[in-house]
């Protein structure tokens, strides 16, 4: 990881190049960030510096063999600790540094959320336990291999439980000699006291308007007006950019989907059908999910719209527009079936059903239901 490549904290950046060039590391240091500024990518560009066989004046050279080794997060000299979810086969870090590597090779900025959906551990809490600080010991009892420094790497230092933030205290009042740990967390008030006062803290603010931005336009080519937008929401962290932008993607691909699909059902066109129902099984089952939730919204929306209650629909712009036009189809004869085999559809998706059949069957049922004529009023 370079300096260059962390989106703003100029400040921060400064000042850990300083400490090396003028060889006054603390061995201690927690980044207290606001979660999603960069610190771990910030502790990341820091252990690759320091290790740097031939740094320049602001970064790493990327070139050297210590640089070639963090790119890949396998120097022998970098070790990480961070939370995991406890069972009998893993007790310590260790045991998913695969798994680490390549979460934060793919993305930097990981979040503890990011970090146990990909492990896809459901409702198990986070915590390094007291076994990872004998796997502290044992690594850092090491010789250096290549570098001057062994840097231990802490993710989430909150996590430990107390018998392991006891025995991390001890290892800070007495550290192995030319050994660096650095803490990361955005929680430092969940922190033992004694192990904050035994660090030199950075704090790292949220990332600046302008700084965001840029990264915004520069990284995902969007708009600068869009950018702007985007970047109030975030609020300084980069993940929370992130997810705006993919909850907008995903508005986009969920409403042209399921325009363009209905249209298709409606007739029954099967190329389109077959096109859609391939880009459904294209994307994630989470993400199918996600789709016909909001099916089933827009159904709804449409339901209330045709019962003449349109004060009450909650939609804007082109949902609006399609809601609008597509009422007209969704009414008292047909409504309830809608909804039933969207909900159907979706109990199966989430059995690990066969996404191509479920979506072909649901699209021969929405031609049905398309295509019972609207009752006629009667006044």
């Amino acid at each position: 990881m370079f300096f260059k490549d962390i989106i703003g904290q100029k400040e921060v950046k400064e000042r850990l190049i300083s400490s090396v060039q003028s060889n006054r590391i603390s061995h201690a240091q927690l980044f207290f960030e606001q979660e999603g500024a960069g610190g771990l990518p910030l502790a990341l560009a820091y252990s690759q510096f320091i290790h740097c066989t031939k740094r320049t004046a602001d970064d790493s050279c990327g070139e050297c063999p210590s640089c070639t080794k963090h790119a890949k997060l396998v120097h022998p000299d970098l070790h990480f600790v961070f939370p995991i979810a406890l069972s009998k086969e893993i007790r310590v870090s260790t045991a998913l540094i695969s798994e680490w590597r390549t979460a934060l090779l793919e993305n930097p900025y990981l979040t503890l959320e990011n970090w146990f959906d990909q492990l896809e551990v459901e409702n198990k809490q986070p915590v390094i336990a007291v076994d990872e600080s004998a796997e502290i010991l044992k690594k850092l009892s090491l010789t250096t291999f290549e570098g001057e420094y062994k840097i231990m790497i802490i993710w989430h230092p909150e996590k430990m439980n107390i018998q392991a933030a006891n025995k991390l205290l001890k290892i800070l009042e007495e550290p192995p000699d030319k050994t660096l740990f650095i803490l990361v967390t955005p929680e430092e008030d969940q922190l033992l006291r004694t192990i904050v006062s035994r660090t030199q803290m950075i704090k790292i603010r949220g990332i600046a308007d302008a700084d965001m931005i840029d990264a915004l336009v520069t990284r995902h080519e969007l708009k600068k007006e869009d950018a702007v937008k985007i970047a109030f929401q975030a609020n300084g962290s980069y993940p929370a950019a992130r997810a705006v932008m993919e909850r907008n993607e995903q508005a986009v691909f969920n409403l042209e989907t399921f325009r363009n699909w209905m249209r298709s059902c409606l007739k029954f066109d099967a190329p389109k059908v077959l096109s859609i129902i391939n880009a459904l099984e294209a994307v994630k089952r989470e993400r199918q999910k996600l789709f016909i939730n909001y099916a089933l919204d827009l159904i709804r929306e449409c339901l209330v719209y045709s019962y003449g209650e349109k004060s009450m629909v909650r939609l804007s712009g082109e949902e609006l527009d399609f809601v609008t036009k597509f009422s007209s189809f969704i009414h008292a004869a047909n409504g309830r079936k809608f909804i039933e085999a969207m909900d159907k559809a979706s109990m199966h998706i989430e059995r690990n059903g066969n996404a191509k059949i479920i979506f072909l069957d649901l699209s021969f049922t929405m031609n049905e239901l398309l295509n019972i004529p609207k009752p006629v009023e009667v006044l």
